[in-house]
């Protein structure tokens, strides 16, 4: 691939000063995001307590989020490529941190649905300008690498931070404390982020289609919805429709953008070959992870009875792994080559996988401990390489939508994943044996069986923990075997698809 960066005349040309400051600001952006994300796993058992919700409603408070941010993450990131991506940036951080609110104080089902949809729609705003103003503040493709790592590992951190820190608020105050962890964050990035972050945006940006953004949600949120209920309900008639619907959105977006002279995503862009297989890499390896991911805190704590302060700690190993992984995993691939840190990550993180199959109520931490240590440093090795490949594919004025891309890749793959593999999990469980008269909740998650079994006599609600506990834990082993066949699949094709790719040949 030839190089389109311009020759430097200056040293400031190639590294900006004040660069590192500003990529501080960045991950705190990033930070905002994976904190998120990560408590609510562990809030899960509260607000199914709390609000009642079915196991459908359930899985949509896990999962609406990436449906919406999947939808408009392209559109997102192509208005900040044309209307400034520190200006997107802090207003999205802005509404996210007030958005938050929303979910913290949220009373019903629908009303946490339709919060976390919104969050989705501030969160659309920060992940494509934060990874498209480090392709712009770091122009050196070294000091990119590593820019790229430190923004990943925040990421990882997060998982790592939000956990913990969700664990403590749990057990102290009520669960929507979680969310408002935001507010600090969110708070400290915009005040600094206003005095440091440099502006950028596309010079010749042309209109923001209006057209092809509601062509891009519809289609990605109907074909993610129909993948959804085809795996809980089967193929009926409606699911059919809003798959048809999607598919029929989305190559009616994919024919606009190629007559459009100003596109909101250019198509182009996946002729290259790296691109294409990197964002492929991180939408099957995401699909592969997150299912297992969204259930392992339920497992921590309602099957193996850790407090949720204890349940953080022990998914804290993932966290550190990717966290060193990814600082490294530039100089790994330019020492060695880009397709053998990111085969050999994913390979690592479907050889963990399979190892989870082995999972019981008992299982002791030395298992779980490593196997969430090898996933970490796989995940960490693959998605920062990766990231780089789809960075260094595109001229910089087109960071927003490359960036936009690859996040979509990745939030459609944790929403497929919490549909496909939760629904192994949510399907296996549902079919366990109890005596008549159980209520209906306690088949709809497992939650609604600890619920249900305080309402009950000693001896009946130790056999409904138990049977419930054993279809869970039976589920979610094949949750994990699932993912572990994709991951390895993966880790293969990788191997072929990112052949004589390298980062030094970064524009």
């Amino acid at each position: 691939m030839t190089s389109t960066l311009q020759p430097a005349t200056t040293t400031e040309a190639v590294k900006r000063p004040g660069r590192w400051l500003a990529l501080s600001v960045l991950v705190l952006a990033v930070l905002l995001v994976a904190v998120d994300a990560t408590v609510l796993g562990l809030a899960t058992p509260y607000i199914s307590e709390d609000l009642r919700p079915t196991g459908t409603q359930l899985l949509w408070i896990g999962d609406v989020y990436s449906f919406v941010i999947a939808g408009l993450l392209v559109s997102m990131g192509s208005l900040g490529d044309r209307i400034g991506r520190k200006r997107i940036l802090l207003g999205g951080a802005t509404a996210f941190g007030a958005i938050s609110v929303l979910n913290a104080y949220a009373t019903t089902p629908e009303l946490m649905i339709l919060a976390r949809a919104l969050l989705g729609v501030a969160g659309a705003t920060l992940m494509p300008a934060t990874l498209a103003l480090i392709r712009n503040l770091f122009h050196d493709s070294r000091e990119r690498s590593l820019a790229i790592g430190i923004w990943g590992a925040t990421a990882s951190a997060g998982t790592a931070v939000g956990p913990i820190v969700g664990g403590f608020l749990l057990e102290h105050f009520w669960w929507g404390s979680v969310f408002l962890i935001n507010l600090p964050v969110m708070v400290v990035l915009v005040l600094v982020g206003i005095r440091t972050l440099p502006e950028s945006r596309n010079p010749r940006p042309g209109p923001w289609d209006l057209t092809s953004v509601a062509l891009s949600l519809i289609g990605v949120i109907g074909v993610v919805y129909a993948v959804k209920e085809a795996a809980t309900h089967g193929f009926t008639w409606p699911t059919l429709a809003s798959g048809a619907l999607g598919a029929a959105a989305l190559t009616w977006f994919v024919r606009r953008q190629l007559t459009l002279a100003t596109p909101l995503l250019d198509m182009r862009l996946f002729r290259n070959r790296g691109f294409s297989a990197a964002v492929l890499a991180d939408l099957l390896t995401i699909l592969g992870m997150s299912g297992l991911v969204f259930f392992l805190s339920q497992y921590l704590q309602l099957v193996q009875g850790r407090r949720p302060f204890e349940a953080g700690l022990a998914e804290l190993p993932a966290a550190v792994g990717a966290v060193a992984a990814g600082l490294v995993a530039g100089r790994a691939a330019r020492r060695f080559s880009v397709r053998a840190v990111v085969s050999g990550g994913l390979a690592a993180v479907g050889l963990a996988l399979a190892a989870l199959t082995l999972i019981t109520e008992s299982t002791g931490y030395p298992l779980l401990g490593t196997a969430l240590l090898v996933v970490g440093v796989g995940a960490g090795f693959s998605f920062t390489v990766t990231a780089d490949v789809i960075l260094s594919a595109v001229p910089k004025d087109q960071a927003g939508a490359a960036s936009a891309v690859s996040e979509t890749a990745y939030e459609l793959g944790a929403a497929l994943g919490i549909a496909i593999l939760g629904t192994i999990v949510t399907g296996v469980y549902r079919d366990f044996p109890s005596s008549p008269g159980t209520p209906s909740g306690a088949h709809e998650s497992l939650g609604g069986a600890v619920e249900a079994a305080q309402g009950m006599s000693a001896t009946g609600a130790q056999q409904l923990l138990s049977s419930a506990r054993e279809a869970f834990v039976d589920g979610l082993s094949l949750a994990a075997g699932a993912g572990a066949i994709v991951l390895l699949a993966t880790a293969i094709a990788a191997w072929f698809m990112l052949r004589n790719q390298r980062l030094d040949s970064a524009p």
